[in-house]
Parts: structure tokens; sequence; C-alpha cells
């Protein structure tokens, strides 16, 4: 393992990739990812929240270039309605000097927002929001090829919340985000369990390769944004 931030490792093997698109925050910070709490209202999570449920439209989510594969990646996409989109849109201005100021980069474009839902069984596999992996004839991941290299900065923004044993639509159990090769200095692989409203920011690079675990119960919901930035 190789320190990256105060209390987070990256994986040795990271080191022995090409990996084209590596950068990585201030050493400095206590971790290289910012969760920041409350950016939305409990209030604007359950409207959010209320609507993707009433979705009668909702799309399967594709991969990035690729046919639908529910092995890789089982998630609904929703439509986010105008009033929705100026709240996101409002509080996500609130909070971008602070992401700028963490990563040392100025936000550039951003793409259109996904709203993402995942029910019970749900799931997407490991994966780097810049590229895709490159593995040999053994299925050994052995670099990586950028194949959105204006991603540099992915944002999360969660409507409701994990908790062991969910009894309404706002929790959900299991759908954890796990970062692949991150971990703590036991080795512990780095997951995360946010509460609704709040907004997980990190690179989008290899480095922070991840997943979202299969939801076991209830719905899991976030707003999802890629950033070019400079």
């Amino acid at each position: 393992m190789h320190r990256i931030s105060n209390y987070v490792y990256a994986r040795d093997e990271l080191l022995g990739w090409d990996i084209p698109t590596k950068r990585l925050p201030n050493p400095y910070h206590d971790f290289p990812y910012m969760v920041l709490e409350g950016v939305l209202s409990p209030s604007e999570c359950r409207a959010i929240t209320e609507a993707a449920l009433a979705d009668r439209e909702a799309v399967a989510a594709e991969l990035r270039g690729r046919a639908l594969d529910t092995a890789i990646r089982k998630t609904d996409i929703h439509t986010l309605s105008p009033e929705h989109l100026a709240i996101y849109e409002h509080r996500f201005a609130a909070v971008r000097r602070e992401i700028e100021e963490f990563f040392a980069l100025s936000l550039g474009k951003g793409t259109d927002v996904q709203v993402l839902g995942y029910e019970k069984g749900s799931f997407y596999v490991r994966h780097a929001d810049d590229s895709s992996e490159l593995r040999d004839a053994e299925g050994n991941t052995v670099g990586f090829r950028p194949v959105a290299p204006e991603r540099k900065l992915t944002t999360v923004l969660f409507t409701t919340s994990y908790t062991p044993h969910p009894s309404d639509p706002d929790h959900f159990s299991g759908g954890e985000l796990l970062f692949n090769y991150l971990c703590d200095e036991h080795d512990n692989t780095i997951t995360l369990r946010p509460e609704a409203g709040d907004m997980v920011v990190f690179l989008s690079n290899p480095y922070f390769s991840h997943e979202v675990l299969p939801v076991r119960e209830g719905y899991r919901l976030s707003l999802v944004q890629w950033h070019n930035a400079f």
C-alpha cells in the first residue's frame, strides 16, 4: 500500500499499471475524496425520491459505448424535473468553490445530471469513470485506456440513506459505494454509506475505480454528474 492522504492508502498494483489520466489530490488531506453533508434538505430529498418512484418512463442504464449488459450494470435512469434540476443546480453552485479548492482545479462544463435508481438486486460492478480497464489473456488488469477524458471529477448526490434494516422508501441496505483500490491502514477497502442529502466527490480516474454493491432491500437513488476541469 502507498499513502495518498492522511488516512487512505492506494493498493500497490496501481503503481505497475499504465494510468494516463492519473491525478491525486493534496496528500495532506485526511481523505482523497469529499463527503459534503446536507447539500439537499430532507424535504428536497423526499420530493426527488417520490418523483423517481412515480416515474413510469425510466429506462435501463446502458454501458458507455456498449449495449446493455445486466451482468455488469443493473440500474434505472430517471428524468429530473425542471423544478428539481433548478434545486440541484442551486445547491451545487453553493458548494462549487469548496470542491475546486479541495481538488485544486477549476470546474468546467458538466454533463447532464443522471438520476440513478437502484432497486433490490441492482448493482454496478467495478469501473473507472474516465477509462476502460485493459486485461490480458488471463483476464488480469494490465492498464487503462481513457475513453472519456473530459470526465475529471465525479459528483454523487444521494436522496436516500443507507441503513442495515430499511423500512421505508427513503432507506436501503446494501448498495454501498466501494472504492476498489483504496484502503485504510489495516487494508480494509474504503466503503461509503452516505446519508440522504450527502454529496460524495472524487476524481474520475482509475485510482478511484469503484462499484455499487448489490442493493439488498429498499431503494437507492443518487444524482450523478461528471465534470471537466482545468
